[in-house]
């Protein structure tokens, strides 16, 4: 009983680290990646769409990202969603193909980005604790009914704050790894 309630914890633990890797592939760091706009939202024939499905992204160099849409038609709408961005880039286009060139990272911006950095790994330690609060919820009142004794109640609590240890330092780690990214010239 109280290893399916841990299993569950983990479970949401590792949503939270997944999300947290997604949040940080979208920051940019100087060096072309697509992630960097693939989850762009384009208004495509009505409806609002991903980029990723409506184009082809090429990244093929260190400093530019290269939009090949399937229909030429939406070009104009993806440099718009481009614009609206917070990315702050702005696209060239020779109707057939849009270029991003990202500019060099300030001292200024970068210091901003690894704001954001320790913000969204903040965000992610208090989303991996209230998934430990509402599991040990959980094991508490299988002890208040008697479905489980004391001592499982504490080696249960034991074993989750083991798991959320673990998984703050995956935090860390990755978030670490992103600073060091985002300072790098």
């Amino acid at each position: 009983m109280v290893d399916k309630v841990i299993q569950q914890a983990i479970q949401s633990f590792q949503k939270s680290l997944d999300h947290l890797h997604q949040e940080f592939s979208k920051l940019q760091t100087g060096r072309a990646n697509a992630s960097l706009v693939e989850h762009l939202e384009v208004e495509s024939y009505g409806a609002r769409m991903p980029l990723k499905g409506l184009a082809t992204i090429l990244v093929p160099d260190a400093k530019t990202i290269a939009i090949q849409p399937w229909d030429r038609s939406l070009i104009p709408n993806i440099e718009k969603a481009i614009q609206e961005s917070k990315l702050g880039l702005n696209p060239r286009s020779d109707g057939v193909l849009l270029r991003l060139n990202l500019p060099p990272l300030t001292e200024e911006r970068r210091r901003e980005l690894t704001k954001i950095v320790h913000t969204i790994a903040e965000e992610t330690k208090i989303a991996i604790r209230q998934a430990r609060h509402d599991g040990l919820d959980e094991m508490k009142r299988m002890e208040k009914g008697k479905e489980i004794g004391e001592d499982q109640l504490s080696m249960g609590e034991k074993k989750l704050q083991e798991k959320v240890d673990e998984f703050n330092k995956k935090v860390e780690e990755g978030a670490k790894k992103k600073e060091t990214d985002i300072m790098t010239i």
